[in-house]
């Protein structure tokens, strides 16, 4: 069946709402080839709700400029298409959702989705899904997990048909149409953008300062439920804290998010039970997916549902974050530059924020010549009330409501501070952004996991959008 045949089995008409998944990340042709069908198909005024968007999604940006889209939901984006979307492009304002939201809104129908495109790696005669083998294998499909159980059309695309599944992600009795496609995307680009670079010594001294935390936090026993981000310093705090588990004869109970080499190494060499994944990273992590039998896989509603009491999310001990801005209160920015550009979004961020026992951000105090501690953010994306210290170069912030956590620091010998002197110290030498917030149409609303508006984007007032180059638009044609 080609995707026209598929558009209209699927009763896929003007202003439907259109759901897909980031497994494959910058890597990901399937979304391109639907909205080019989609435009064929003269529909127009549609709805794409998918999980992520990357710099390959550029290749949207004529689909936003013909009409065939109008509206964007989703939980996190980068690229010509962020530029695009800051400088007016669509006409209705994106809705940027945490991944936890995301699943929540499709679970409780507040997010209803006509059809849902699952990239799948590859699926059986049967029409099982997987994204444990095949020519693009990405791990597990935890985003479209979701998706898959609610939307009110499935239709999977896929490059590699085989006679046995490693692991089935997504069972055929959710799938309404499977079709195939001679390329879903390119899976060496999963280990893109925050996952693929290596840290700086700044990052690699944060990560250590990181970990001793940890181990003085009394968190760290048999048991232990712990996570990083996708970022460099994120990644480096788990190799950085395998050493310490290891001498303390330590069992950690779970390793969890977006799965990385990094964990995959401790749970192998027996530090976590399993590995509770919703996608991989990188592709140590894929192959993890494909042989471990405990490197468990967890759908987008169990990882981090707000709805969730029993979410993945809700049990870990320590959360590693990452951040754009931090200002005084804790709060913090991850969706934009300090020059105002969106160059992310929550994804998790807020959701295992809200629900981790000690979340820690990691951050240098500066980067590209701006301070990374500000007394104004350029965008909320995760309220301070729910984060519990903040790691740097230049020493450790720990939220007023962890005193505990603030005298083991220091009986441990650690550089604890205030972010007051850590801003102070982030401005020298650097340029102070100034109010980088737009002041034009609005472009944006952020949520939080609950869905509730905590802050917005606007363009600014002479937006300078650049049509990317004809190769940015092609590449992954």
């Amino acid at each position: 069946m080609r995707l026209r045949e598929a558009l209209e089995k699927a009763g896929v008409k003007d202003g439907a709402t259109l759901s897909f998944h980031h497994h494959l990340r910058n890597g990901d042709d399937v979304m391109r080839q639907v909205l080019a069908a989609c435009s064929a198909a003269g529909l127009r005024d549609l709805h794409i709700a998918p999980s992520s968007l990357f710099p390959c999604h550029a290749a949207l940006i004529p689909f936003l400029e013909n009409g065939t889209v109008t509206r964007i939901t989703t939980s996190y984006m980068t690229g010509p298409l962020a530029d695009a979307v800051r400088a007016g492009l669509l006409p209705h304002p994106v809705r940027l959702q945490t991944h936890g939201g995301r699943a929540a809104a499709i679970a409780s129908g507040r997010l209803p989705i006509d059809a849902a495109f699952i990239a799948a790696p590859a699926v059986d005669a049967a029409g099982n899904l997987t994204g444990a083998t095949g020519p693009a294998a990405c791990g597990p499909l935890g985003y479209p997990m979701v998706d898959a159980a609610h939307a009110r059309h499935v239709i999977a695309l896929t490059d590699h048909v085989s006679t046995d599944l490693p692991r089935i992600c997504i069972p055929a009795d959710q799938v309404d149409t499977v079709i195939e496609t001679d390329h879903i995307g390119d899976a060496s680009q999963i280990a893109s953008g925050t996952t693929g670079r290596v840290p700086s010594p700044k990052g690699q001294a944060i990560a250590d300062l990181t970990a001793q935390l940890i181990a003085c936090s009394g968190l760290l026993q048999d048991g232990f439920r712990f996570q990083t981000g996708a970022g460099a310093t994120s990644v480096a705090v788990a190799h950085a804290l395998a050493p310490i588990m290891r001498e303390r004869t330590v069992t950690g109970a779970f390793a969890a998010g977006g799965i990385t080499g990094a964990l995959v190494e401790m749970f192998r060499a027996g530090l976590f039970h399993t590995l509770r994944d919703v996608q991989a990273f990188d592709l140590p992590a894929v192959r993890s997916y494909a042989e471990d039998a405990d490197h468990l896989p967890m759908s987008a509603e169990a990882y981090a549902s707000p709805d969730r009491p029993d979410s993945i999310a809700r049990q870990l001990d320590v959360m590693i974050l990452g951040a754009a801005e931090i200002d005084m209160d804790f709060n913090v920015n991850v969706t934009c530059a300090s020059d105002g550009r969106i160059i992310g979004g929550s994804g998790g961020h807020a959701d295992t924020a809200a629900g981790a026992t000690l979340p820690i951000v990691t951050t240098q105090l500066a980067a590209g010549g701006f301070p990374k501690l500000v007394r104004n953010l350029t965008c909320l994306t995760t309220p301070g009330a729910t984060i519990g210290a903040v790691v740097t170069e230049a020493g450790i912030a720990i939220h007023p409501t962890h005193p505990e956590l603030a005298q083991r620091a220091r009986r441990a010998g650690l550089p604890v501070t205030t972010l007051d002197d850590l801003r102070r110290n982030a401005e020298t030498g650097t340029v102070s952004p100034g109010n980088a917030r737009g002041k034009g149409r609005l472009v944006a609303l952020c949520e939080s996991p609950q869905g509730d508006i905590i802050d917005e984007i606007r363009a600014p007032l002479t937006p300078a959008f650049t049509k990317p180059s004809p190769f940015l638009q092609t590449a992954f044609g």
